[in-house]
């Protein structure tokens, strides 16, 4: 009856909105394409305000068919894009040279790209996965979304015309199978494991009898070198993402029930964009938030008892394995002295404009061969190659672990969720309920890689490697090496649900991308091996701002969703006060007010001196000064050493105020103000310019100003800009805040009043109404009231129905 009630209701409001809303003359099939009709698969998608599609259906697979439809119209050309990436087809239409956009992998040309995922498709790695039963491979619901998914996709593009110039009329929009869908989902898994090492999968080759790569001398990696290197790109292995995220347990707010405030860094442009929803089966289930793009539910999101959200974890879910090779033949490896051949992966790639690319790549045991991860140089010789394993290879269950939140009733059904099918393969999870309690838990898939096996078992390299990085290097001459199994792990060779770093009901848990030490600072998480994150040792400024932040409010109390827009939009910059009042004060004190840049020319820094004396220590679009510091900052901090920046050190006692006080004596401290100055001046921007005038995106020929500040500066509302001085400053955000959601639950009528943002807007098309409509409300700091209970969603103003089927 609820459900007739809910179709009556719909329809009155479409046919009121049609008697008011007569179409023009000549709109007769523009309204006739809205309301397609036949037979087969069937949702209905009701748009409110800044085109948020709320979407209905009867079962799993009509549901995934409207979700696939809402995707397609709004975010064509880039799913389109991301379905060539996955086929391993960019070098037939984009050219073998092309540089892909790193969504899917790091690889650094279209042809790397397309020999890792042609090889991925032709072992048939994700059609096995598809067909693995659950909990280990994907549930019939799942299997059935992802069906419906590509079925709205196809239907879409069959019923609709594309008006996006970024790929009408091209070739290489087509349509997709649900075997697409879940490559996508895998390439998405991988990304921080063989994702992030494409180039020295794909490059791999074994070289000539006695002789190394190219005939230069073997070298075995510089340890030093190879610290810096790892770390470098595990900062960056998961693609420019990162994140923060806090819940307050229901003692610290006004209503005694939780709330949650997330808030992710995610590319602004590309496959990893969100897209903001509702799903609904009635009496089944009913989500709302954000989904990575080609996801058939929300990613990150909300229901009418829980809300959750993601933070990038410090976890390294993949490892290597240095291998002792057959002396009398460079493709065989050798295990307790007895020699396995290497798999051969024979891939052919088609090339616009020229011939075929014929390459093999070289399998293992424990993964592929790989001849560099980042900068770190692992060369294959007649003694020695490395393999690169990567757990997240063998599964297909993320998007089962977020259907698992959609379902969940309280904190305990996300901690349940993640149990059953432990699909998160590079995430934090943090969340809370209606009923007042919080979960903090680091459970992801990640190499079973125990603190006393890489003692075991790592190579000279893994001794380096792993107590100051996290990623083991270990000694696959020896089946004793092996990973093993936890009993409790639905995989091989991870860790198991028990094994995972949590902290339930702490009166807050807060991530900012550290490890899960101090997601809540007076109850600290211990106790968990290497691979996992590191223990006792400084914070980022971003980690040590948000603690400072969240546990003043939580201390504080009676907290509404109000003090959460605050904490996202507050724009402090933690780096700022805890350095520009000496960075004022030493400036000064230079000797005639000049300083001396990298060229050696004195530069007049007594302006500076009084911008940043004189600057609000915060990054919001009026700020004067706080470009002039963010360009300092950024040169003092890459020159000097950390252990030379401050003059107290840091006490793992006091882990969230320390290290602080600047020391100005640095040798690198008067070079950095006076190339900072340097630069500005030489842009002609004006070292007090408020920071809305150099830092914002164009949109349609309109310049939208944006605030926030880079992960450098300890910001929480984090902004990575593209720097371009002759241009204005920082001219487009790379990534930075995406999805912003602010929940909180309350007694009577709606159980839920849910703040949100998609910072870049629903739609990437240039034509599209909802190109930069959101965009617009971040620049004013503003926040969207979502609807998400059924009366809400027929009150809007702007609703619009759209009933969608196959014909």
């Amino acid at each position: 009856m609820r459900d007739r009630l809910r179709r009556l209701a719909v329809a009155g409001v479409v046919l009121l909105s049609g008697a008011a809303l007569a179409p023009a003359p000549g709109a007769a099939a523009a309204a006739e394409a809205s309301h397609p009709s036949g037979g087969g698969l069937t949702a209905e998608i009701r748009y409110t305000e800044y085109g948020i599609p709320h979407i209905v259906a009867d079962d799993y697979p009509d549901l995934g068919f409207g979700v696939g439809w809402a995707q397609a119209a709004d975010q064509v050309c880039t799913l389109a894009d991301g379905f060539v990436t996955v086929r391993g087809e960019r070098s037939r239409y984009f050219g073998a040279d092309g540089r892909p956009d790193g969504t899917h992998s790091s690889a650094g040309t279209n042809l790397a790209s397309d020999l890792f995922f042609k090889g991925v498709r032709r072992a048939g790695t994700v059609d096995k996965l598809l067909r693995q039963p659950a909990p280990a491979g994907p549930s019939d619901d799942m299997k059935e979304l992802m069906r419906g998914w590509a079925a709205g996709y196809n239907a879409w593009l069959a019923q609709q015309k594309i008006t996006d110039p970024a790929c009408a009329g091209k070739p290489w929009v087509k349509p997709v199978t649900r075997l697409d869908v879940a490559a996508g989902a895998h390439a998405l898994a991988i990304t921080s494991g063989q994702g992030s090492a494409v180039d020295g999968i794909t490059a791999a080759a074994p070289p000539a009898a006695g002789k190394a790569p190219e005939g230069r001398p073997f070298r075995q990696p510089d340890p030093r070198k190879a610290v810096s290197a790892v770390r470098s790109r595990l900062a960056h292995g998961a693609g420019d993402m990162g994140s923060n995220a806090v819940a307050f347990r229901g003692t610290a707010t006004a209503n005694g029930r939780g709330l949650l405030l997330g808030n992710p860094h995610y590319p602004w442009h590309g496959g990893r964009r969100f897209w903001q929803s509702q799903v609904t089966i009635p009496g089944e289930l009913d989500i709302a938030g954000g989904s990575i793009l080609g996801a058939p539910t929300p990613s990150i999101g909300h229901n009418a008892q829980v809300a959750w959200s993601h933070t990038v974890s410090t976890g390294v879910p993949f490892n290597i394995h240095q291998l002792t090779l057959d002396p009398a033949d460079p493709t065989a490896y050798l295990v307790d002295g007895k020699s396995e051949r290497m798999t051969r992966r024979t891939v052919t790639v088609a090339v616009k404009g020229g011939a075929d690319v014929r390459r093999t790549q070289w399998w293992t045991r424990y993964g592929p061969v790989t001849t560099g991860y980042g900068d770190l140089g692992l060369p294959w010789t007649d003694r020695t190659a490395y393999a690169l394993n990567d757990p997240n290879a063998a599964q297909l269950r993320m998007f089962d672990t977020g259907l698992g939140f959609g379902k969940a009733r309280d904190v305990a059904g996300v901690q349940r969720a993640l149990r059953r099918s432990q699909g998160m393969p590079w995430v934090n999870t943090i969340a809370s309920d209606s009923a007042g309690r919080t979960l903090f838990s680091q459970s992801q898939v990640l190499p079973r890689i125990t603190d006393d096996l890489a003692e075991r078992c790592s190579t000279a390299l893994g001794r380096e490697l792993y107590p100051l990085s996290g990623l083991a290097v270990l000694d696959g001459a020896r089946s004793g090496c092996t990973l093993g199994r936890d009993r409790d792990a639905v995989q091989p060779g991870i860790f198991g649900p028990s094994a995972m770093p949590t902290l339930a009901d702490a009166p807050y848990v807060e991530n900012s991308n550290d490890s899960a030490w101090l997601a809540n600072a007076d109850r600290p998480v211990t106790g968990y091996p290497r691979v996992f994150g590191d223990l006792g040792t400084p914070r980022e400024l971003r980690t040590r701002g948000a603690l400072e932040d969240v546990s003043a409010m939580a201390k504080r109390g009676g907290l509404t969703p109000a003090d959460l827009r605050r904490q996202q939009f507050a724009n402090r910059v933690p780096a700022g006060d805890l350095a520009a009042a000496d960075t004022a004060r030493a400036c000064a004190a230079l000797p005639g007010g000049t300083a001396t840049g990298r060229d050696g020319k004195a530069v007049d820094v007594s302006e500076a001196c009084r911008v940043i004396g004189a600057w609000d220590r915060t990054v919001r679009t009026d700020s004067k000064g706080a470009l002039l510091f963010d360009r300092f900052w950024r040169r003092l901090s890459a020159t000097v050493p950390p252990a030379d920046l401050w003059r107290t050190p840091f006490d793992p006692a006091d882990p969230v105020r320390t290290p602080r006080t600047l020391n100005t004596a640095a040798p690198g401290f008067a070079t950095a103000l006076a190339d900072a100055v340097a630069e500005l001046r030489a842009a002609r921007i004006p070292l007090a310019a408020p920071l809305g005038e150099h830092q914002f995106v164009v949109r349609n020929g309109k310049r939208i100003p944006v605030s926030g500040g880079a992960h450098g500066l300890g910001v929480w509302n984090m902004t990575a800009g593209q720097w371009d001085p002759a241009g204005g400053g920082y001219t487009e955000v790379r990534h930075g805040s995406s999805y912003i959601q602010a929940v909180s639950f309350q007694g009577g009528g709606c159980p839920v009043d849910a703040r949100t943002l998609l910072t870049y807007s629903q739609s990437s098309n240039p034509r599209s109404p909802h190109y930069s409509d959101q965009t617009e409300l971040y620049s004013a700091n503003r926040l969207l009231r979502s609807r998400f209970c059924e009366r809400d969603v027929l009150a809007s103003p702007e609703l619009r129905v759209v009933r969608v089927r196959q014909r």
